[in-house]
């Protein structure tokens, strides 16, 4: 049970610090398209794929004192920042994982924006079309976010890189 904690903590560990629960989730996501060995179940929702796991397991290793989550206030919005704490590295000192070297990975996705991140996200999560209808899809379920052709182009190339990192 605790395996998935201990994998998510990984990722923080890994991270040093992760700002926003948007960018967390797609993050988490475009690892799990990556074949790292995450579990948590993902559906469709406002911002591109969402889990609920994540968001629920999150918030357990919050209140067990193991992730620090720091609430922000913004003009309009509040924004999270997530770090790993001394016990959360004790309790991930306890664990043997079997995952895969995410180093660079995970560098390539904090270095993205919220906003590229979910664009790609909505791609992988339609990767089972082709290329021409995944660009569709985008466009139907994003058509507020008016994402242009570069910014396609540009998700395209760092699904190619990301997924080699």
């Amino acid at each position: 049970m605790l395996t998935n904690h201990a994998k998510l903590m990984h990722f923080f560990e890994v991270a040093k610090e992760v700002t926003g629960r948007k960018k967390l989730q797609k993050m988490i996501y475009i690892l799990q398209k990556c074949k790292v060995p995450f579990e948590e179940k993902y559906q469709f929702h406002f911002y591109g794929p969402y889990s609920e796991e994540l968001t629920l397991r999150t918030e357990e290793l919050c209140n067990l004192g193991f992730i620090n989550e720091v609430k922000e206030e913004k003009s309009n919005y509040y924004q999270y920042n997530y770090t790993i704490t001394e016990n959360g590295q004790d309790f991930l000192n306890q664990f043997t994982l079997d995952m895969p070297e995410i180093v660079g990975q995970v560098e390539l996705l904090k270095g993205k924006s919220s906003r590229f991140l979910e664009l790609v996200s909505t791609m992988l999560y339609f990767d089972d079309l082709p290329g021409a209808e995944v660009v569709e899809k985008v466009h139907i379920v994003k058509p507020k976010q008016n994402f242009t052709e570069d910014e396609i182009k540009d998700a395209w190339q760092f699904i190619k890189v990301v997924r080699k990192a």
